[in-house]
């Protein structure tokens, strides 16, 4: 890295002036103002989850309801919501969704040993509140996705710290309420660490055993859920979902077409993420090595899965930003940044301004970023023994690929 980037890099990393802090705490809580006081129920997605707690209070079944893609466990979990009160519920849920927003962010910054305190701590979350659009989504709909955000850098930061089976526990607990983070099994899979594996099965397998023996339909999520999830047949969802088959099938593309393509482009990513965890040169909980195949297998799974929405990229955006700061991480690609420009807000796209349209925006930014993601996980270039750049006592790591 040039003196000039040493030098943008040191000013990043130093602690924030005061009015960062006060600017960026303004800017979450009127947020979370504007959602509570614009939806009652605390978020569409939101009340899915908490209308099938109220079902399964009743004593029906909460899968009933087609829209509910959760594994049992979410329906305990949210079983407590069901019994506040509508005038706290409303602010509670986006509070606590933008929390969970903020932890996964610090958790990502945490990986790549970046000061939370920090200025680039500070900006980098003020730009992610306010130039990418699907963090006022996610907030907006209350979706348990955040579960996600918060669980999977979390479980990385774990990781890098060696703690296998501790990380196993996270992803399993995230996969026993929603089962978005299933691909990052493959991980301990590629790492050989088999006990972490079966610590990340086996809770959300305990889990949902003992939340189905309690409801009257417990096999719900088998006979109606995924046969859901496998068809995507739903006409209302799928005019919200980002994925290349379903979006494709809306130009004009044979359905068969469609899946075929986002088919290769998954495997194609699933074989990037396999050559970025095999490169030698690098120690096994490397930042960048951990963090770059672990993206590239969710992103490999949101081209293929049905649905998919803006949201989930959430999951993944937050621990390839944080990387900014490390010679050869991904978000220094020009193509990572040019995968943003569709999620701007206020930037009018002509023909694409319909809320049912922007699913077109979206299947640009996933298919551009796992791109990018895919092409910084094959790159061959190493950065090689350069000791990384240290400011003060807080090193910036230094990651295996050269942009």
């Amino acid at each position: 890295m040039d003196s000039g980037n040493s030098a943008v890099c040191g000013w990043l990393v130093r602690p924030a002036e005061s009015y960062v802090r006060w600017v960026l705490g303004v800017v979450l809580v009127a947020a979370v103002v504007r959602v509570g006081l614009a939806t009652p129920q605390g978020g569409m997605d939101n009340a899915i989850v908490v209308r099938a707690a109220e079902a399964w209070l009743d004593g029906r079944s909460p899968y009933a309801d087609r829209h509910f893609l959760y594994l049992p466990g979410a329906v305990l979990a949210a079983a407590p919501q069901a019994l506040l009160p509508a005038d706290v519920a409303r602010f509670l849920v986006p509070a606590g969704v933008t929390a969970g927003l903020v932890g996964g962010w610090a958790c990502a910054l945490r990986v790549y040993g970046v000061p939370l305190r920090s200025r680039f701590a500070g900006y980098g979350l003020l730009g992610l509140a306010l130039g990418f659009e699907p963090f006022g989504h996610l907030v907006q709909l209350g979706n348990w996705t955040v579960g996600s955000a918060l669980a999977l850098p979390g479980a990385l930061l774990l990781v890098c710290r060696g703690r296998w089976v501790a990380a196993g526990l996270v992803i399993g607990a995230a996969v026993a309420v929603k089962p978005l983070l299933v691909p990052v099994l493959l991980l301990f899979a590629f790492a050989g660490r088999w006990r972490a594996l079966a610590a990340a099965v086996g809770v959300p397998v305990v889990l949902s055993a003992l939340a189905a023996l309690a409801m009257p339909d417990p096999a719900g999520f088998f006979t109606r859920t995924l046969p859901f999830l496998l068809r995507g047949e739903d006409t209302f969802v799928r005019l919200y979902e980002a994925s290349p088959a379903a979006v494709l099938a809306r130009l004009g593309v044979p359905e068969s077409g469609g899946t075929l393509l986002a088919g290769a482009a998954a495997l194609a990513g699933l074989w990037c993420a396999w050559r970025r965890w095999g490169r030698a040169g690098e120690g096994e909980a490397a930042p960048g090595r951990v963090v770059e195949c672990a993206v590239m297998l969710m992103l490999s799974a949101f081209l293929v899965s049905r649905p998919s929405y803006d949201h989930y990229l959430l999951v993944v955006l937050p621990l390839l930003l944080a990387g900014v700061l490390t010679p050869g991480a991904a978000a220094r690609s020009p193509w990572f940044w040019v995968a943003l420009v569709p999620q701007v807000p206020g930037f009018s796209w002509p023909w694409l301004e319909p809320g049912t349209r922007r699913a077109f925006k979206d299947a640009v930014t996933l298919c551009v970023l796992a791109g990018a993601v895919g092409w910084a996980c094959v790159r061959a270039v190493k950065v090689g023994n350069a000791n990384p750049p240290v400011v003060g006592e807080t090193p910036v790591p230094v990651s295996g690929a050269v942009f």
